[in-house]
């Protein structure tokens, strides 16, 4: 025997109550039924509540299996560590351009490396600038940018292709059981101990650390320039006669200019002691030959006297010529002296009176880092 169906509900509004000619019909359709099923009707109605509820147990039952799968995915997926996968091409692109910007970077340690650490805001300042705009007219590859969702959708193609994460300032003894007062080491300004956190976001006060290190073709160019010229000096038994003979006049030359150059200083020390004393303040030969400028400027003018320092006036003459001078002008004038020359003569009371110095705190405004 089948499995009794009910009858098809009467279409009602929500809200609305049926009517007693309603009720009746569905009393007369349920009667109906029961005489299908060999069933009276109190049977047919327990028969229709218990497959009801053996529908609502398996519904229940299908949502929790359905939760308890998606929990073990979750857990699934947090527990299976960071893969790195290939590289997006256009997240290469921005970082390449990136690299070649002004981003104030700083040096950090991560895992007992030196790595380059930057600021979001200055990341999307340079995404934004004009620069970026020329750059993207020649390299199809960068991303168009509209509106603020496509620029931090930009600059999250970094963490998703693992060329630059986001990192936190931590303290290297954390978790240590070390002594109060024990393994103290100087903090080395500017030069931060940072880890990579998980959440990887997108604001601006933000600090991520750069894992892309660019093209390494010109590394591996001057690795080969250096491999080539230590050959090329334990090979130079095997040089040709001509060839050791010229690098034999060409070290003579470079030590005959270095001797040159320490006998000139001498040179220009033992004239300088000389004049000092014969024709003072001193003359010096070559008077910028230790100055920071260029090769050429280091050897002009060709010869300078020493420089002496000014001396400043004393404060105490300043005054009493201004005192003097404003005496003057009152005995000849009949006027007082004007308001410049008073304040000489207040400096004395000024210095005797207290002074209500304001001790409030300030609050200094730092530059960003």
């Amino acid at each position: 025997m089948s499995a009794p169906q009910g009858p098809p509900p009467m279409q009602l509004r929500p809200g609305q109550q049926p009517t007693p000619e309603q009720i009746a019909a569905m009393q007369r359709q349920l009667a109906l039924e029961a005489q299908k099923h060999g069933m009276s009707v109190p049977e047919y109605v327990a028969k229709l509540k218990e497959q009801a509820l053996a529908q609502q147990q398996a519904q229940m039952a299908a949502q929790q299996q359905a939760a308890a799968q998606q929990q073990q995915q979750q857990q699934q997926q947090q527990q299976q560590p960071i893969n790195p996968g290939p590289p997006n091409p256009a997240g290469i692109a921005v970082a390449n351009f990136l690299r070649n910007q002004d981003l104030k970077m700083r040096t950090c340690i991560l895992n007992g490396q030196r790595k380059d650490m930057f600021k979001v805001k200055r990341a999307l300042r340079a995404l934004t600038s004009e620069a970026y705009t020329k750059a993207r007219s020649k390299n199809p590859l960068l991303p168009e940018i509209t509106d603020r969702a496509s620029l931090e959708n930009t600059f999250k193609l970094l963490p998703l292709s693992l060329l630059a994460l986001r990192v936190t300032k931590v303290d290297p003894h954390e978790g240590h059981d070390h002594a109060p007062g024990a393994h103290k080491t100087k903090r080395v300004k500017g030069l931060w101990t940072v880890r990579i956190e998980q959440q990887q976001e997108c604001r601006e006060d933000l600090h991520f650390v750069w894992l892309y290190e660019g093209s390494q073709i010109k590394m591996k160019l001057y690795a080969v320039g250096a491999l080539a010229i230590v050959f090329a000096i334990v090979m130079f038994p095997l040089w040709p006669m001509k060839m050791r003979l010229g690098v034999w006049y060409l070290s003579m030359g470079m030590l005959g200019l270095i001797g040159l150059f320490f006998a000139m200083a001498i040179f220009r020390l033992i004239l300088f002691c000389v004049t000092m004393f014969v024709v003072p303040p001193g003359l010096w030969l070559y008077p910028n030959l230790f100055e920071d400028v260029g090769f050429f400027d280091s050897f002009r003018p060709l010869w300078g006297w020493q420089e002496e320092k000014k001396k400043g006036k004393k404060k105490s003459k300043s005054s009493s010529g201004s005192a003097s001078a404003g005496a003057t002008m009152a005995a000849t004038t009949g006027q007082p002296p004007p308001a410049s020359a008073s304040v000489t003569s207040a400096e004395p009371m000024a210095a005797m009176t207290p002074v209500n110095r304001n001790l409030t705190p300030r609050v200094e405004e730092v530059e960003d880092e």
